[in-house]
């Protein structure tokens, strides 16, 4: 039977973040009301990775994060405390690292490797310096500088002979040890003599070498190569001369710094590999394998084949056969060649067990409904509930504020097409490229496909995908969905707009991404063109991450609580009414989707978001103190030639998350000023105006480094700092209203609601790696174990002193802990209960919102506050009919009853209209039962 989780808790497993870490927080999290541990990756990882995607090995728990006896010793504490376990798999790449040992299987043996097809690499590559090789663009220079300057080292071990570079380490194929140990073999004949039997056996081995690949091949070859390796290593071990004259060799080869020439040995030896080393930056361009999204150390496998699906998921299918994981998340669903046939194949695998996926969909497009799973990850829901605390009706003032200051016009879409065609046209030309070489390939067997050349159909290709409506189509061998087909008829209607000049180069591409079949077309020709169609939308999606997500939202700078993954703040906000609807919809279709609101890939946490939703109600206050910190800070910026650091658009940027992110506690500000900077280096090479990963400009980032610097010294003379703690101070309390709002709102909503590590309390990070610094798990167990003991005896006295304390983040941790009770009690309740929209009426209406959860006659409501800064003054509390006055929450005839507040224990009585000054008359959030017992 399928488990559905109450609540998951997000933790991001690292080396300083193991099992036995984990071990001392279960207890407390499934106290807290976290009924499942929702893990990130674990499984062998390149060696010190953070995050655990750049997966080596999935079939191996990653000793990094501890023993596999810590981890059994974790997995039976779960399952003592009855919690599920949630586990993010990554079925797209694996990292192109030296650990990886099915890649250097096929970096040594080439087509006769059994992992050959494992990863998605284009053998048959147009380019001839590519073909039957795959690149390896991991220099961190020209490969000629590299070489000349000795950066690139042959060596030997007990593996055989490698090419090194500084952490990486290759194989070389058997081939090529022929050429090594023939060079100055004549220097080893007169040390041992030619009778000697330790010669005979070298002579015997290069034999063995030169006959290899004529007499064997596949598993055999293999066989053989490790004999003839297992010789060689035994002569090195017992032969003293022999191992001289390795060593002098490896020497010969690896040259003398100064002297070119001296390495045309090891040149010559690295043209012969199945890879080919080159600058990271050839990546961008010349490529010959599918990375994750612009990563050259992540190669894509090819999980639509059955061979590497069952490979790749042993581990995972014996943990959820064996009960120890309960749900799995599909990390990047958007990069598989089929996510249809992927899920589909594991739902099969895994049977009846929870699934989500991690997909970003845009404001009005639907998850596919024929998808065998429970939901996504939630970002839809995030977005929608941060969009709800943004006031609409300023939406002009913003858009004026922002063109006045930076310039930027509010084309939106317009813009959006531009960053997406920046990132097509450099860090994604390569893969383009491929796409285009498939295409020509393709169009040249068919009659009215020709005469395109390549670079008119390489330009329509990019149009297209310029102008993709959405992350991507899930066009597949059995159908193309309607919704599928629209998006792609609308790319191409807006491409054919955009460029009329490749109308035809956009109906061919028309006619093979509809699989518009003419009936001469052959069922391999019909295979070809699904390919294509198929091929090309496992890039829109990478195309839309880093052309939106990765660049856009660190341009367009109008208000950034609204630029996070799969948002869309071109609208600036969401009406009540889209809300409730989305939630009405995820109650009918999606009951059990995960309800986010921070993640490890969020650009902001949600306390970041709800403090800075607090000035899209002030425009007019924002704009003053916009206008008086671009004056003082004047001064501060840094001249070079003729431009100022930072620009008036990253100058922007930098004040909203200076006071998203500002601290509440004073002892963290030295660390928040160096968190600043580092930020401000990353933001402003995703945005690649002035400077750019593939082009770091040092004198921009160097400079806005040192206007950070200059503008946040705690000095008495400061007067911008000191107004930004003034003003900070202030929304800063409407900031914890707003989250306090939010937390309940994600908690009640039809969908099982997921905290990200450490944000039971406030937690103002910025994007990783921000957000993954250290959680102080003590601080946060001494507060709840406070908080529960006197819960019991003095809850009133508790909510008073919780109010009058709430930055130090206890008033949050409540309140978590109090809904989450509630949940756990009234199950069926919140995971089958119907949604129902409540109507407030009244002069404050548009400050609250409500709905109700109705099941088998047991009905909960929940009534949050939002819009505060006119309705009470910093620091006070919306409570109250003095504050709410004649305001109402309208209570549907059927849903009448006697009232109870769970979180303060007030009872309300059975009224038509209930007061919102009642409801809310000694906690700012209320959620209400109609029946205790």
């Amino acid at each position: 039977m399928m488990r559905i989780s109450t609540a998951t808790y997000r933790l991001q497993f690292c080396p300083g973040f193991g099992f036995l870490e984990a071990q001392k927080i279960l207890s407390y999290l499934a106290e807290l009301g976290i009924s499942d541990l929702y893990a990130s990756p674990i499984f062998k990882a390149r060696l010190g990775s953070t995050h655990g995607y750049d997966i080596v090995d999935g079939n191996l728990l990653n000793p990094e994060l501890g023993t596999p006896e810590n981890y059994e010793k974790l997995a039976q504490q779960v399952q003592a405390l009855e919690m599920g376990w949630l586990q993010d798999i990554v079925p797209n790449h694996r990292a192109y690292d030296s650990t990886n040992t099915l890649l250097m299987d096929v970096l040594e043996h080439g087509q006769d490797s059994e992992y050959y097809h494992y990863f998605d690499i284009e053998w048959e590559h147009p380019y001839e310096q590519l073909r039957g090789k795959v690149l390896a663009p991991m220099l961190g220079d020209f490969y000629g500088s590299s070489l000349v300057n000795g950066e690139i080292t042959l060596s030997y071990d007990r593996d055989g002979l490698s090419v090194n570079y500084y952490a990486l380490k290759y194989p070389i194929r058997i081939e090529s040890y022929a050429k090594f140990l023939t060079t100055d073999l004549g220097k080893l004949t007169r040390k041992l003599g030619r009778s000697n039997p330790d010669f005979i056996k070298v002579l015997g081995i290069i034999y063995l070498i030169k006959s290899v690949s004529a007499e064997t091949s596949g598993r055999q070859r293999k066989d053989q190569v490790e004999f003839i390796k297992g010789l060689l290593w035994e002569l090195y071990e017992n032969n003293a001369e022999f191992q001289v004259f390795i060593e002098d060799n490896l020497k010969t080869f690896n040259g003398e710094t100064g002297k070119s020439e001296s390495f045309d040995l090891l040149d010559s030896l690295l043209l012969e590999q199945f890879y080919r080393l080159s600058f990271w930056k050839v990546g961008a361009e010349e490529l010959n394998y599918r990375r994750f999204f612009t990563v050259n150390e992540l190669i894509c496998f090819r999980v639509e084949n059955k061979q590497v699906f069952q490979k790749s998921h042993e581990l995972i299918e014996q943990l959820v056969a064996a009960g120890k994981v309960t749900g799995l998340r599909i990390d990047h669903i958007d990069g598989l060649y089929d996510p249809t046939g992927y899920l589909e194949q594991l739902r099969e695998t895994m049977g009846d067990v929870y699934l989500v996926v991690e997909k970003i969909l845009e404001r009005d497009e639907k998850l596919p409904t024929y998808w065998p799973i429970q939901g996504t990850s939630g970002y839809d829901f995030l977005n929608k509930l941060n969009g709800i605390f943004c006031q609409q009706e300023n939406h002009q003032y913003f858009s004026k504020l922002y063109t006045n200051i930076s310039g930027y016009t509010d084309n939106y879409e317009q813009l959006a097409a531009e960053k997406k065609r920046l990132i097509a046209q450099t860090t994604l030309v390569g893969d383009i490229d491929n796409i285009a070489h498939l295409l020509k390939k393709i169009a040249d067997h068919t009659r009215y496909g020709r005469d395109f050349t390549l670079v008119g159909l390489r330009r329509a290709i990019l149009e297209v995908l310029v102008q993709f409506p959405v992350y991507c189509t899930y066009v597949n061998s059995k159908e193309i969905s309607e919704s599928d087909r629209d998006y792609i008829q609308l790319a191409l209607t807006k491409a054919k707009q955009h460029n009329p000049r490749l109308l035809k180069e956009l109906n061919l591409i028309e006619k093979f991404l509809l699989l518009d079949y003419d009936n001469s077309v052959s069922d391999e020709e019909k295979a070809q063109w699904l390919h294509f169609s198929m091929r090309l939308q496992q890039f829109s999606g990478p195309l839309m991450a880093k052309g939106i997500e990765d660049t856009l939202f660190y341009v367009y700078n109008r208000f950034i609580s609204l630029n996070e993954v799969g948002g869309y703040p071109q609208t600036f906000g969401v009406k009540i009414e889209e809300f409730h609807e989305f939630n009405q919809q995820q109650s009918a279709f999606y009951p059990h989707a995960m309800n986010a609101s921070s993640t490890h890939d969020t650009k902001r946490s949600e306390d970041v978001r709800a403090r800075l939703n607090v000035l899209s109600e002030i425009p007019k206050q924002w704009e003053k103190y916009i206008k008086q910190w671009q004056e003082l800070n004047r001064s501060q910026k840094v001249l070079d030639k003729n431009r100022e650091i930072p620009d008036a658009n990253d100058e922007y940027f930098f004040y909203q998350n200076l006071l998203g992110a500002f601290p509440f506690e004073e002892s963290e500000y030295p660390e928040f000023i160096e968190r600043m900077k580092e930020y401000m280096i990353k933001s402003v090479r995703e945005a690649k105006i002035h400077t750019a990963w593939l082009r770091p400009d040092t004198v921009y980032e160097e400079g806005f480094t040192e206007f950070v610097e200059r503008v946040l010294q705690p000095n008495e003379g400061n007067r911008f700092l000191q107004q930004v703690r003034e003003f900070q101070h202030k929304i800063a309390f409407y900031g914890i209203l707003n989250a306090l709002s939010q937390t309940l709102l994600k908690i009640t909503a039809p969908g099982i609601p997921d905290f990200y590590q450490g944000t039971e309390l406030w937690d103002l990070s910025l994007v990783d790696p921000d957000n993954r610094r250290p959680v102080d798990y003590e601080k946060r167990q001494r507060f709840f174990n406070e908080i529960k003991q006197r819960a019991k005896d003095e809850l009133a006295e508790l909510i008073e002193d919780l109010k009058a304390t709430p930055t130090d983040g206890k008033i949050k941790l409540f309140l978590i802990h109090r809904t989450l009770a509630t949940r756990h009690q009234y199950l069926s309740l919140f995971q089958q209960g119907n949604y129902i929209p409540l109507s407030l009426v009244g002069n404050h209406k548009d400050r609250c919102v409500a709905f109700a959860r109705s099941y088998e006659g047991m009905t909960c409501i929940v009534v949050v506050p939002r819009f505060l800064t006119s309705l009470v003054e910093p620091n006070q509390y919306p409570l109250t009919e003095e504050v709410w006055q004649e305001t109402y929450l309208e209570i549907p005839s059927h849903l009448q009853s006697e009232w109870k507040n769970i979180l303060t224990e007030e009872n309300l009585g059975n009224q038509e209209k209930l007061p919102v000054g009642q409801i809310l008359q000694n906690f700012p959030v209320a959620l209400l039962l109609n029946r205790i017992t």
